[in-house]
C-alpha cells in the first residue's frame, strides 16, 4: 500500500529539492492515477477533495454553492452512460448546496453513482455518500451523521432540551426559574429555525432514501444512524464501514481489491501532500483532464509555488 511518506519522498527525490517541481510531480501522479482508476473500473471518476484537516474551517473548504460550477466543469465531456465513481473527502457544508449537487449528479448519471471514501466524508458529505447506490470504504474510512446544525448547535438536541423544559415545568413548577435562566439565553426565533432546519434535513433524507431500492426497515435504520443524533450523540462521530453496513448501506470493501485500494490511496495521499504544501484548499478533478481548483485566500505559514491550473 502506498504511504503518505513514500509518495512524499518520491516527489522530493524527483524534484531534487525544488518545491515547484515537487508540486508538479504530485499533480501529474494524481492525474495519472485518476486515469488508472477509470481504466480499472470502466467508469467515470470525479475527485472531490477538501483540505479541511490541515486548515482552519472556512467556506472555501466546505461544500458550498460554488461547487456546482466545479461539477459542471468536470462532468463536461464525460461519457455519462458509464456511471460515476465519486471520490469524497469533505467535512460537509451547506445543506441547500448539497441538495443541488445530489440532484445534478443523479440526473447526469441516471443515479448510477458509487461513492469512494479514502478517509472521511462527514455531515453533508456523508449525505452525498448515502445518496449513492453503493459506498466503497476501507478499514480507515468513515462517514458521519448529518443531523442539522445551527451555529454549531445540534438542532435536534436543542429541540429536545426545550421539550424537556416544558415537561419538567409542567410536572414541577418550582423548576421554572432554572429553565428560565437557560432558555432566556437563546436568541429570538432560534428554536423555530432549529425546527425548520430539522424539517429540511428530514425532507432531504427522505428524498435521497426514496430513490434507493430499500424497504422501510432499512430506511429506518439509515435514518436512525445518520439523521438522528440520539444514536450518534455527537456530530463529529465517525461511522466506520461495519456500522454503515449494519445500517443498511451497500458497502464494498476497498481492501478486497489491493490494486483498487492502492490507486485510491495514492490519489488521496497526493491531494493531502499538495494541500499541506500549497494554497490549494479544494480540488475537483476528473479522469479526462477536467480540473477545478480553489486556492485559499489566507496566507500560508510557508508559501510554496505551485504549477497547477487555477479555475474559479
Amino acid at each position: 500500500m502506498p504511504t503518505w511518506s513514500k509518495i512524499l519522498n518520491e516527489a522530493n527525490a524527483v524534484a531534487a529539492g525544488n518545491p515547484q517541481a515537487a508540486a508538479s510531480y504530485l499533480d501529474n501522479l494524481k492525474k495519472d492515477y485518476l486515469r488508472k482508476l477509470s481504466e480499472k473500473t470502466g467508469r467515470n471518476v470525479i475527485l472531490y477533495f477538501s483540505s479541511f484537516l490541515g486548515r482552519q474551517p472556512s467556506n472555501e473548504t466546505l461544500i458550498n454553492d460554488l461547487d456546482i460550477n466545479a461539477f459542471m466543469e468536470n462532468i463536461h465531456g464525460l461519457d455519462k452512460t458509464k456511471g460515476l465513481d465519486l471520490i469524497l473527502h469533505t467535512p460537509g457544508g451547506d445543506i441547500s448546496a448539497t441538495e443541488q449537487i445530489i440532484k445534478y449528479l443523479k440526473s447526469s448519471f441516471d443515479g448510477n453513482i458509487r461513492a469512494i471514501i479514502p478517509q472521511m466524508a462527514m455531515s453533508a458529505g456523508s449525505m452525498i455518500a448515502v445518496s449513492c447506490k453503493s459506498v466503497i470504504m476501507g478499514r480507515q474510512s468513515s462517514l458521519g451523521p448529518f443531523d442539522p446544525q445551527l451555529n454549531g448547535v445540534p438542532c435536534q438536541s436543542a429541540l429536545r432540551e426545550f421539550n424537556r423544559a416544558v415537561d419538567d415545568v409542567s410536572k414541577n413548577p418550582a423548576s421554572l426559574g432554572l429553565w428560565q435562566s437557560i432558555l432566556t439565553k437563546l436568541n429570538p426565533t432560534f428554536l423555530t429555525l432549529c425546527e425548520q432546519a430539522d424539517e429540511l434535513s428530514e425532507e432531504l433524507t427522505e428524498k435521497i432514501l426514496s430513490d434507493k431500492e430499500i424497504d422501510k426497515v432499512v430506511k429506518a435504520k439509515i435514518k436512525k444512524v445518520f439523521a438522528k443524533n440520539e444514536d450518534s450523540k455527537t456530530h463529529s462521530r465517525h461511522i466506520d464501514r461495519d456500522k454503515c453496513r449494519e445500517a443498511g448501506l451497500d458497502v464494498i470493501d476497498m481492501d478486497q481489491d489491493d490494486d483498487l485500494q492502492d490507486i485510491v490511496l495514492t490519489i488521496h495521499h497526493c491531494c493531502m501532500i499538495l494541500a499541506e504544501n500549497t494554497t490549494a484548499c479544494k480540488i475537483v478533478e476528473n479522469n479526462i483532464g477536467g480540473c477545478y481548483i480553489v486556492h485559499s485566500r489566507a496566507q500560508m505559514p510557508v508559501p510554496m509555488p505551485v504549477a497547477l491550473p487555477v479555475k474559479r
